[in-house]
């Protein structure tokens, strides 16, 4: 004989327990999050949002401080004279090519050398893993630094001066080759008896079940690449090698004249404000490439693993 069992109502089991776990202390803890989290928010949109505020008010609402979120003034002459400065694009093309190529340099390097140092029977794994952590914590010196890719290489005034000393970062490497060594060896093992070599099976299995952290380190690179000014001051004086983060740095320490990006009879305008419009406009490329990386930060270390 069958005995029929009444089906369980899960709305009220999600309720019951809901209720129970919904205590006093979870509420209040709850809403202090709640609380905390707009604070912080609120202050970390606050600068931002002053900054399009500033870029787009006049001259004299600037001076005196009147611009809280919203632009007093509305004017957009300094949008005007830095969009039609050929040395600004001049300085944003080259920040897109050292951005593009700085970040596949990187990412090849770290691909493969953090696949390396994940292979357990690698000869002489550990003393290249500790070779590359000596380099974090110690280094020759700026001048040393200098000395050696301007003189000694060649490289000043070339945009590889910029793109190469930095190609691999460590801690980027470390976080890989973490990575790859909790990669599931099964799958590699069974891409090794369907006659894939070492290469192939990097190629053909691991980077594509790797594309959270691949997105990640790419971000990373890409990021760092554009904001970057420093190596650019040491090794670029030409203006027309230089990114557009130098030509904000060059802005602000007064080597650039705001008569030089726009004309006389709006100097004063132009001089309130460019410096927040240059800001703004650097800024904004990566504004848009991040929520198309974002999701990749919270879908998981890993996108496959063996069943079984």
């Amino acid at each position: 004989m069958v005995t029929d069992h009444a089906t369980p109502d899960l709305s009220a089991v999600r309720n019951s327990l809901i209720s129970v776990k919904d205590t006093r202390g979870t509420k209040a803890f709850r809403w202090f999050n709640y609380g905390f989290l707009t604070l912080l928010s609120a202050a970390t949109l606050f600068p931002f949002i002053n900054l399009i505020a500033v870029a787009f008010s006049s001259e004299g609402a600037i001076r005196a401080r009147q611009v809280g979120l919203w632009p007093v003034g509305f004017n957009t002459t300094t949008f005007q004279s830095v969009l039609t400065n050929e040395l600004f694009w001049i300085n944003y093309r080259n920040t897109v090519v050292y951005t593009v190529l700085y970040t596949i340099i990187a990412m090849v390097l770290t691909t493969m050398f953090a696949y390396v140092l994940s292979r357990q029977d690698l000869p002489g794994r550990k003393f290249m893993t500790g070779m590359a952590v000596f380099t974090m914590f110690f280094s020759g010196g700026m001048v040393p630094h200098f000395v050696v890719v301007g003189t000694w290489f060649g490289l000043r005034n070339t945009m590889w001066a910029v793109i190469l000393p930095g190609a691999l970062s460590v801690f980027n490497l470390l976080v890989m080759k973490s990575f790859f060594e909790n990669f599931p060896k099964e799958l590699e093992e069974a891409a090794a008896i369907d006659g894939l070599n070492t290469f192939g099976v990097f190629a053909r299995i691991v980077l594509p079940l790797s594309k959270a952290v691949l997105a990640t380190m790419t971000l990373f690179y890409a990021v760092a690449m554009w904001n970057s000014w420093f190596s650019s001051m040491m090794f670029l004086s030409d203006r027309n090698l230089q990114p557009v983060t130098m030509f904000l740095r060059n802005l602000i320490a007064g080597s650039l004249a705001p008569t030089e990006v726009g004309d006389q009879a709006d100097s004063a305008q132009i001089g309130s404000n460019i410096q927040a419009v240059t800001m703004l406009l650097t800024v904004l490329p990566i504004m848009f490439v991040y929520p198309f990386v974002q999701k990749f930060f919270v879908s998981g270390v890993m996108l496959g693993s063996v069943k079984g």
